[in-house]
């Protein structure tokens, strides 16, 4: 599986090749502290049944943790740990199915207006809760040329497929001039109405954003940019500044955040976390239930508590700022909204209602 791109030149830290260079893909060349103790000890443990996902890490996302910290949220997002080893027969390496969706290498077709293309095999971190474990494996890979043409085919060949997400790995660990031209090529299919890149770079490595690619991508709009922030210590004046860079070219950014254990599964976070993306311009889209990977039984939260959480957030925030809380189904059969039941009971002519503080309320029916 291809990983990120070597850099040409000599960079620094301050350079988006340069992080990539430095990045961090040993747990015993982390920084002395308690917050790096739990993936020293899982490194040294034999190889499991399963396997650890690699680390890396970027220096700047690094300098993010509070290595004083033995329960800081962001080494819980980015560093391995020994719960990963936990087996449970209802999580999968595949657990939205995606390989029974794959028609061809690299693209996935999970609904009928829109089709998903793995462009890169790469990530700037690697997140310990990703879905898509499998990324190399069977028609999960990523696609370049002859094969990113049959795959741009098949899609031309269906009319009704309008959505393009470009994902991976990481489609912005692209050069620019690769990125832009898978773009160019699915914009030149005529029934292709809008394009979206998924993303968490602007999180991650957010010095890979500059202007002169926002303005490029945004001259091929339609397109819009899909992240992840998962936590309010990630919105950084550096991310702040690579969101912007997009929006104030034209670009709309959303977030779609994942409710994870000792990370965010607190309505005060996910609240603090939702008023900071609206700060910097990012709509709030989603905040995922984990899918059912393998090697995320300890990110697991139950359902009844995220419904509660997202449950709180109404009436506290501006309906602008509030994600949709779904759960991606099993087996590929798509995303399902989750919430509260405001609907406490019907009558004739008449629903009684429950408001964001328990209040019953009769509403007239029509």
């Amino acid at each position: 599986m291809p990983g990120p791109p070597t850099p040409a030149r000599p960079a620094g830290p301050d350079d988006w090749r340069g992080q990539l260079a430095l990045a961090i893909r040993r747990a015993e060349d982390l920084p002395a502290g308690p917050a790096f103790d739990a993936a020293r000890g899982a490194a040294e443990l034999p190889p499991g049944p399963q396997g650890l996902r690699p680390l890396s890490i970027t220096p700047y996302y690094l300098s993010l943790i509070d290595r004083d910290d033995p329960a800081d949220p962001i080494a819980r997002l980015a560093l391995p740990r020994v719960e990963e080893w936990t087996r449970r027969a209802e999580l999968s390496a595949d657990p939205i199915d995606e390989e029974r969706h794959s028609p061809l290498p690299g693209l996935i077709r999970r609904y009928p207006d829109r089709a998903l293309l793995l462009v890169h095999g790469g990530c700037a971190v690697n997140c310990r809760h990703c879905t898509r474990r499998i990324l190399g494996k069977g028609n999960i890979r990523p696609v370049a040329g002859a094969e990113l043409g049959r795959a741009l085919s098949w899609i031309a060949a269906r009319p009704a497929i309008r959505d393009v997400i470009l994902s991976g790995g990481d489609p912005l660990l692209l050069e620019d001039d690769e990125l832009l031209s898978v773009v160019d090529r699915v914009r030149a299919i005529p029934s292709v109405e809008i394009i979206r890149l998924g993303t968490r770079v602007p999180v991650t490595l957010p010095m890979r954003i500059d202007r002169g690619l926002a303005a490029a991508l945004a001259a091929r709009g339609p397109l819009y940019v899909n992240t992840q922030f998962d936590h309010p210590r990630e919105l950084t004046p550096e991310a702040a500044r690579a969101v912007a860079t997009l929006v104030d070219a034209g670009i709309p950014v959303a977030n779609q955040a994942v409710l994870l254990h000792g990370v965010n599964d607190d309505p005060a976070v996910v609240e603090e976390l939702c008023r900071g993306l609206l700060r910097i311009r990012v709509r709030p889209y989603y905040l995922f239930v984990c899918d059912l990977v393998r090697g995320t039984a300890h990110f697991r939260v139950p359902l009844d508590r995220a419904i509660g959480i997202a449950a709180a957030l109404r009436g506290r925030l501006s309906g602008l700022g509030i994600p949709q809380l779904v759960v991606d189904l099993p087996g590929g059969l798509g995303k399902i909204p989750l919430g509260a039941d405001h609907v406490v009971r019907r009558e004739p002519g008449r629903v009684i209602l429950r408001a964001p503080d328990g209040t019953l309320v009769d509403y007239p029916d029509a």
